[in-house]
């Protein structure tokens, strides 16, 4: 057993998309300060941040339907729409700048164009997509929306949909071409290289085991090497908790107040993923349906072309499960564990609320193949059994906290919970996640760092041009940033094929 005392600046815990963005932000900002990394497993970008653990959309809310709900009075409100694409702009210019420094070299490596799209079947439906693309084309960061329900058209858009289909229901979609395909996992390889090359000490197969304030107003952290069974520890000015859905225990360890009356729900998903080559080829879209009545946001059904070891894939999904573990990795007591005395009634509270997602995450962990073959015919009806095979996503562990909405409200999103003096920060939540993770790091930094603001903030806009300033209301901005991203990531060569 070792007692050994390592003081460093920074302290960011699992290696996944988030401390990577991080990591490579703070590095551009301070490149004196010393930062560790800390991660359970073998290697970077295991977990969620993996390929096979996320849709990859590169959420830019182009076709997600539960980012533009209906209001009242008929109406469509496309306010969180705007707000994610914003988001998502900050990310794609923050690679740019990584590409054009040469801190990553070839981005096809980790994105790729593709259209996005959004399919819905029956009247209603209908007559819902076409008053979302009129609300959202009129925006100019939706510029270049197409909508037909033209069954001729649609063949064109999405040959492998239309083949075999017999319902006379009316059907409509909406394509846009200025969508992506992220490849989370890769990008995340290729910023802890970037950051290895940088000094930073990367940790793997090391994992935290406690937190302690020292007394000069450190955080002292404990820290187990999985392989030798040694425990280390390491002190920091700052410590991040970026280990996905094992970052709410880690949080509830620092005994900080924020982190009280907080609790996680953790959904797992599966998805189908296509083995025969001919069908991958008929498809090139991300297609995202319209979530069941009494389904969650998360479980939305889409149809995604993928590209995932330079192949092109292709996989459906995803359909939602439940198991008590809040990572992939993790232990079966992890939901047990994460209950206590001063989330309990939160926790029970959503409990009482969400009976309704309660039922139908056990209706879906009882599917039979031959069901989600069903769903999935309900896109591709021609599609058969022996081309489609079963990969499990990662683990999303969704917040509970008590709200305005009352206690125990379940939130679908990404939100960043910190100490009052910035020293400590945890990311809990899922989607739109690591699309969103640039304006999720410099949203920490704002609330962190506040007394470095000042000074770092030419560089910060000098990485990312529109900090600080709204796209939509400088739509020139917006295009010149648009077209300059595309060019340096290589977006605007739509004929770009992998083979």
């Amino acid at each position: 057993m070792s007692n050994v005392q390592n003081k460093t600046d920074v302290i960011l815990i699992g290696a996944g998309v988030m401390s990577a963005t991080l990591g490579s932000i703070l590095k551009e900002l301070s490149p004196e300060w010393e930062i560790k990394v800390f991660e359970k497993l073998a290697k970077a970008g295991e977990e969620s941040s993996n390929e096979w653990n996320n849709a990859g959309t590169g959420h830019a809310a182009l076709c997600e339907l539960n980012y533009t709900p209906e209001k009242s009075d008929g109406s469509v409100d496309i306010s969180k729409a705007i707000k994610i694409n914003e988001q998502f702009q900050l990310s794609r210019q923050f690679w740019s700048y990584l590409v054009k420094s040469n801190l990553i070299r070839n981005p096809q490596e980790f994105i790729m164009p593709l259209p996005h799209m959004s399919l819905v079947q029956g009247e209603e439906n209908v007559t819902f997509l076409k008053k979302r693309m009129e609300a959202l084309s009129a925006n100019p960061l939706f510029q270049g929306m197409e909508f037909s329900e033209d069954p001729e058209k649609l063949k064109e858009w999405v040959p492998l949909i239309m083949e075999g289909r017999t319902s006379d229901e009316p059907i409509a979609a909406t394509k846009i071409d200025s969508g992506t395909d992220v490849n989370f996992g890769a990008l995340t390889r290729l910023l802890f290289e970037h950051l290895e090359s940088k000094n930073v000490e990367v940790n793997y197969k090391h994992s935290v085991e406690d937190f302690k304030r020292t007394s000069d107003g450190m955080w002292e952290v404990k820290v187990k090497d999985i392989d030798s069974g040694k425990i280390e520890y390491h002190t920091a000015k700052f410590v991040f908790i970026g280990g996905g859905g094992g970052s709410l225990p880690l949080l509830q360890k620092t005994g900080i107040p924020e982190s009280k009356h907080i609790g996680g729900f953790p959904v797992s998903g599966l998805f189908l993923a296509c083995n025969n080559p001919e069908v991958i080829e008929q498809h090139h879209a991300k297609v995202y349906g319209k979530a069941k009545v009494g389904a969650p946001p998360m479980s939305v059904p889409h149809l995604d072309t993928r590209y995932i070891d330079n192949k092109k894939t292709l996989l459906f999904g995803p359909f939602a499960g439940f198991s008590p573990k809040f990572l992939k990795t993790g232990s079966n007591l992890d939901l047990i564990g994460s209950v206590k005395p001063n989330n309990v009634i939160t926790m029970l509270a959503a409990g009482v609320k969400e009976m309704a997602l309660t039922k139908y995450l056990i209706e879906q962990v009882m599917l039979s193949n031959e069901k989600r073959l069903e769903e999935l015919r309900e896109f591709i009806p021609n599609a058969k059994s022996e081309d489609w095979s079963i990969v499990v996503a990662g683990q999303r562990v969704q917040v509970i906290k008590d709200t305005e909405a009352g206690k125990g409200t379940l939130q679908f999103g990404t939100e960043i919970v910190s100490a009052e003096d910035g020293s400590v920060a945890a990311l809990l939540g899922a989607s739109p996640g690591a699309s969103t993770a640039v304006h999720v790091m410099l949203e920490l930094l704002e609330k962190c760092f506040p007394q470095h603001m000042f000074k770092w903030e030419p560089k910060i806009k000098e990485m990312v041009p529109s900090y600080g300033v709204s796209l939509v209301q400088n739509p020139e901005l917006f295009q010149e940033i648009n077209s300059s991203t595309a060019q340096t990531l290589g977006l605007s060569k739509q004929e770009l094929v992998y083979s």
